[in-house]
């Protein structure tokens, strides 16, 4: 049977509980390698705005007459860095590294953006974005379907609430295959029936849980253990509807995706 809606209160003070609790020390993880390329020594920002420190702590002013150049135009990063010397400036924040840009001889830069704009102000130029922007939006759409698909097949429902996993199913690829929205969809480092179980899951965890408002500890580790806890509690829910089993009023999947019990009845 479902929990009932004093189930649900009671399961939220231990949740709250548990949060709470003290976390036995873990140890800490190694730090990520900096990046490098051939020619590209990457850095960390240094103390001053024209200085980068190395992996090792030791501080380099920036050669005169370089210039920092922002991420954001790849093609013209990648020319700055085949052209010949640079440095990569990065940032950790926690597990990610992000780009803070490249340093490199003002006149290579000038002279590089000049050809680039040179050869971005052409017709064939055009045409070859356009056509390159119809392959992206095909291999979208095609991806979108394909998630969908592992969703549905992660989901498994008996088929009495076949139409609630199809419903659901398009609610969580619709919220994690968009490109750039940084979800665990758009990685490729695991598997596609790997990515649509830990999308439900992170979907569960938001829509059908009370983790936003929970008031977690900033101590090492104690978040990830509630969203384990959660994730346990989301795999529980979901296999009552595999089972086939009857939907009380209160069930929180129902209540997310905006559903009364009836309205999925077979």
């Amino acid at each position: 049977m479902f929990p009932q809606a004093s189930g649900l209160c009671h399961e939220q003070e231990h949740l709250t509980r548990a949060a709470n609790e003290p976390l036995k020390p873990r140890r800490r993880s190694a730090d990520i390698a900096p990046m490098r390329t051939e020619n590209t020594p990457t850095f960390m920002p240094g103390p001053t705005p024209n200085s980068v420190r190395a992996p090792g702590g030791k501080v380099h002013t920036v050669p005169e007459g370089w210039v920092l150049v922002p991420p954001g135009d790849a093609g013209l990063t990648r020319r700055i860095r085949a052209a010949g010397e640079s440095w990569s400036v990065a940032e950790k924040r926690g597990r990610k590294v992000f780009s803070r840009g490249v340093w490199a001889p003002a006149t290579t830069v000038e002279a590089l953006k000049a050809e680039l704009e040179a050869e971005r102000s052409t017709e064939s130029y055009a045409r070859r974005k356009k056509a390159d922007a119809g392959r992206r939006e095909k291999a979208q759409t095609e991806y979108v379907e394909e998630f969908w698909l592992a969703v549905r097949a992660f989901l498994r429902f008996s088929a009495q609430h076949a139409e609630l996993a199809d419903r659901l199913a398009r609610a969580v690829a619709d919220h994690a295959t968009p490109v750039g929205s940084g979800t665990v969809a758009r990685t490729k480092r695991i598997p596609v029936e790997q990515r649509a179980e830990a999308a439900v899951i992170a979907w569960m965890r938001h829509q059908t849980t009370a983790y936003d408002s929970m008031t977690i500890p900033r101590v090492k580790g104690k978040r990830r253990e509630v969203r384990r806890m959660l994730a346990r509690r989301s795999q529980e829910l979901l296999d009552r509807y595999r089972k086939g089993e009857p939907v009380p009023d209160n069930c929180p999947l129902r209540k997310a995706l905006g559903e009364s019990p009836q309205s999925g009845a077979a």
